[in-house]
Order: structure tokens, then C-alpha cells, then sequence
């Protein structure tokens, strides 16, 4: 209560400020002068000396003077700045967990976060597009799509980033093609063709997958695909093998054909963790705190059912 009274002070909004820019900064690094902070946040010089002070009293920067060479930093804890920096808890969003390697990333995420001691949350959506704007609005710190979608939603909103891609089968398995008749074995001519537009991972697949073909392409949500194939709304429609193993679903199932498909299957089947490319302390904070590698060693302990989701 005692450090919360001190940061609610002038020179704690001051060791605030510092520490959200110390966290950007390695051991070794030379940081900016006492007058050109005070020039930079329209503040004495003595505030930020005692914000200094403050957090050298926390053990979250040492600093040593070098003379005419400037202040370097000599030892940092990342874990202490965070909480000095008073950014708070880490948004994340993915999509919904209605598969195996969905609960396990989810499970993987919360508990890497845990051993870091950095404040998580986690919210599920439907749709890598609109996960993406959520991004963009400042709800959330960072998103899960695949690498598939990451890639496509790039060129639309340029402001986002892959800060960490994950291996094959940390997304989803593979994909395959749902027909409403039984023996079909391809998408044909004159076929009523499911869509979701909100879906890059779906939309990219299914328009590759119908190339060269003359489809109605019958735009739906990925939800409803099922539904409509059974109420013969469609014929067909690129859908996820998990869901179809998860669900036990009854339906005539086709591989992939088109090797434009086959090749996007590839990076689809990878997850991403995306970010607004603007916010530096974040990916600071995780590259440096976060163990990612263990985040699929989680996953995988999950899908194999040895340890129970935890999300």
C-alpha cells in the first residue's frame, strides 16, 4: 500500500513513465540524460531524479555513471518494471476452444503467463478478422490467428505483426471438404459452395479449392456450415477435421485437392500470436518473460489428454 501511495505522487507517475521506457531498454544499454527526460515529459530535473531513486530502491534498474559517457544500465528486472509501469493485465483473445489444441493453447498460455507472474486474461471470438479489429480498437493486447490468416490480414490492416508463429498443428489440423451427397469426391460445376468472408483461413482455402471451378459461392458463417449442408442450403464447404473428429459428425469427407490449397493447408495449420506492431513494451515484455516454447510443449500434453485444460 505503502508503493501504491508513492506511485499515485508526481514523482511516482514520473517512475512510471521511466519504467514503461525501461523495459524497452537490455543491461548494458545507455539511457537518456536527467535533462533530456525532464525536457521529454515537461517535468524538473529533481522529479525525475527521485523517480530514479525510486525505482533503484525497488531493484528495478540499477544504473551506473560513466562519466562523460552517460548513465548505463547495470542490472534490470522485468518483472518489476511491469508492475511499476502500471500497464496492468495482458488481454489476450482467441478463438472459440472447441477443440483439443484449442483448450491446449489456451492451458499453455495461461500457465506461461502464471510463471511469469505477469497479470493474463483470456476471451475466445469467433473469427480471426474480427479478433484483428478488436486488436485495433485497443481492446485486447494480442490476438491468436493462424499464420494463414496473419499473413492475408496484413495487407488490409498494416499496423499488426506476427510476434511469435508456432509450429504445424498448433492451430488446427488439417482441413477437408464436407458434401452433402455421398458420392462426391471433388468440387464440381454448378455446386452450392458455403463461404465465410469473416473467415480469411476459410475464404482463402475455399476460393483456392474452387479455382477454375463454376460455383455459386453461398456466403454463411462457419457455424452455420453444418446446418446448411444438412438443410441443402449447400453442397460443400471447406471445414476443419478437428471439429468433424470433436463433434463425431456423420458427413462425407474429401482431402484437399488443388495443390494452391494443399500448400495454404501448410501454414494454416500454424498458429500466431499477433500484436499491434506499435506497442513495443509488449513485445518486450514477452519475448523477454515468456517461455513461448513451452506454451506448445503445454498444447501437446493437453491434446495427448496427460494433463487437464486449465483456462
Amino acid at each position: 500500500m505503502h508503493n501504491k501511495r508513492k506511485l499515485m505522487s508526481k514523482n511516482g507517475q514520473m517512475a512510471m513513465f521511466l519504467a514503461r521506457e525501461f523495459i524497452n531498454y537490455n543491461e548494458g544499454d545507455r539511457i537518456r540524460t536527467i535533462g533530456e527526460y525532464a525536457s521529454s515529459f515537461s517535468t524538473g530535473r529533481g522529479t525525475v531524479q527521485s523517480a530514479m531513486k525510486f525505482l533503484d530502491e525497488e531493484k528495478a534498474v540499477k544504473l551506473e555513471s560513466r562519466g562523460h559517457l552517460g548513465t548505463f544500465i547495470r542490472s534490470i528486472d522485468y518483472k518489476k518494471l511491469w508492475r511499476i509501469s502500471d500497464f496492468g493485465v495482458i488481454m489476450g483473445v482467441m478463438p472459440l476452444p472447441y477443440s483439443k489444441r484449442y483448450e491446449g493453447l489456451a492451458t499453455g498460455l495461461y500457465k506461461a503467463f502464471e510463471k511469469a507472474d505477469i497479470p493474463f486474461s483470456l476471451a475466445f471470438m469467433r473469427g480471426a478478422e474480427q479478433r484483428i479489429q478488436a486488436l485495433g480498437m485497443g481492446r485486447y493486447d494480442f490476438t491468436i490467428t493462424s499464420k494463414l490468416a496473419a499473413i492475408h490480414e496484413k495487407m488490409r490492416f498494416p499496423y499488426i505483426e506476427e510476434l511469435h508463429v508456432f509450429g504445424p498443428g498448433s492451430y488446427v489440423g488439417n482441413h477437408i471438404i464436407l458434401f452433402k451427397d455421398d458420392h462426391v469426391k471433388e468440387i464440381e460445376d454448378g455446386m452450392r459452395v458455403g463461404i465465410d468472408t469473416t473467415s480469411p483461413d476459410q475464404f482463402l482455402l475455399t476460393r483456392h479449392e474452387c479455382e477454375g471451378k463454376n460455383v455459386e459461392y453461398v456466403e454463411t458463417s462457419y457455424g452455420q456450415i453444418v446446418e446448411k449442408l444438412r438443410t441443402n442450403e449447400i453442397d460443400a464447404a471447406v471445414w476443419s477435421e478437428d471439429e468433424i473428429k470433436e463433434k463425431d459428425l456423420d458427413f462425407n469427407m474429401q482431402p484437399l485437392k488443388n495443390p494452391r490449397t494443399i500448400e495454404a493447408n501448410k501454414c494454416d495449420t500454424m498458429a500466431a500470436m499477433v500484436i499491434d506492431k506499435g506497442n513495443a513494451e509488449l513485445k518486450s515484455i514477452i519475448k523477454r518473460l515468456i517461455n513461448l516454447e513451452d506454451i506448445e510443449k503445454i498444447q501437446k500434453l493437453v491434446v495427448e489428454k496427460q494433463i487437464i485444460p486449465m483456462y
